[in-house]
Parts: structure tokens; sequence; C-alpha cells
């Protein structure tokens, strides 16, 4: 599992769901030290979200190897949130915004995304990839709400907000 590296929008902490932001500097070294980390690890196959960031970060780490990119690893679509910081959330969407962190699989976001749909949509874009590659080794390149699910299944937490994979970071795991 591997999370896209910095964007502006990152950097200035703001709800980034489905707006389709670049890497910034940073983001691109991220991925280019990701590149040296990875370099001998043996990956058959490489997914990503569609979105300009992971596909720019998994073209920099994985060089001239075919990505396939699968949408439904796109992040979750933040509604009314999407661009805004979390002052600027509290200030606009108070009561929503509270009632979403406090029970998020229950929660409609105004024109965005319910989390048990979301969460849904990661779980049978993950089964499907893993049933296509049993015993391969595997990168997907793709946003923190997507680890998230994947990791609180592979763990079996229900807390998925406990979950902080940073930017430009990968982590291993044994997906059955």
């Amino acid at each position: 599992m591997i999370r896209h590296g910095e964007t502006d929008w990152n950097r200035d902490k703001r709800y980034c769901g489905l707006t389709d932001v670049c890497l910034n500097k940073r983001g691109i070294e991220q991925a280019e030290e990701l590149c040296q980390k990875l370099g001998r690890e043996k990956i058959d196959r490489i997914y990503s979200s569609d979105l300009k960031r992971t596909r720019e970060f998994a073209r920099i780490v994985f060089k001239d190897r075919r990505v396939e990119t699968i949408p439904e690893l796109r992040e979750m679509d933040f509604g009314v949130f999407e661009g805004l910081r979390h002052e600027e959330i509290m200030k606009r969407y108070s009561e929503i915004y509270k009632k979403w962190l406090n029970d998020p699989l229950n929660t409609l976001i105004p024109e965005g995304d319910i989390l048990i749909d979301f969460k849904k949509r990661i779980e049978e874009a993950v089964e499907r990839i893993v049933s296509l590659n049993k015993g391969k080794a595997l990168a997907i390149v793709t946003h923190a709400g997507p680890i998230k699910v994947i990791m609180s299944n592979i763990t079996k937490s229900e807390n998925i907000w406990g979950i902080n994979p940073e930017l430009g970071s990968f982590r291993r795991c044994l997906y059955e």
C-alpha cells in the first residue's frame, strides 16, 4: 500500500478528495525517495487510482513499469468539505461536520459520499485486484482514505481514523 506524495492541498491541510491536484515539489521528492527504497523489491503488478497525484507518484516510483489505473481506488468525495480546512468547515458546516466525525459510517456529507458506500467501493476494488493476482506481489498507489479502509479490514479494526498513512509512505501487508 502506497500513499501518494504531498500536494499543495495536503501542505495547506485542505480536504482533498476528487479534486484532481498534482504533486508539489516535495511530493515529487518523496516519489524519488521511495523509488530508491523500493528499487530491489519484486513487484509483479502495479495499480493506481486514476487521479493525477497518484498516477504521477506511481510513474516516478516505478519509472517505465506499466501502471494500471483503477477509478475505484479514488479518494472519498468530500462534497461541500472539499478544498476547505478544518476551521473553515467548523464555521460553515459545524453541525454536519461534528456528526460526520462522530458517526462517519452513517453520515452523508452534503454533495459527497457516505463512508459506508466509499468503504464498500474500496473493498470491492481490492477484492477484485487480489483475486486476479493470487500469489503475486502488488503495489497499490492510492490515497489516505482507501489505505485506512484496507488497513482497518486487515487489522479487523473498527477505528478507521486511527490509521494515518504518511504522505509518500508505503506499508507492507498480507491481504487474503
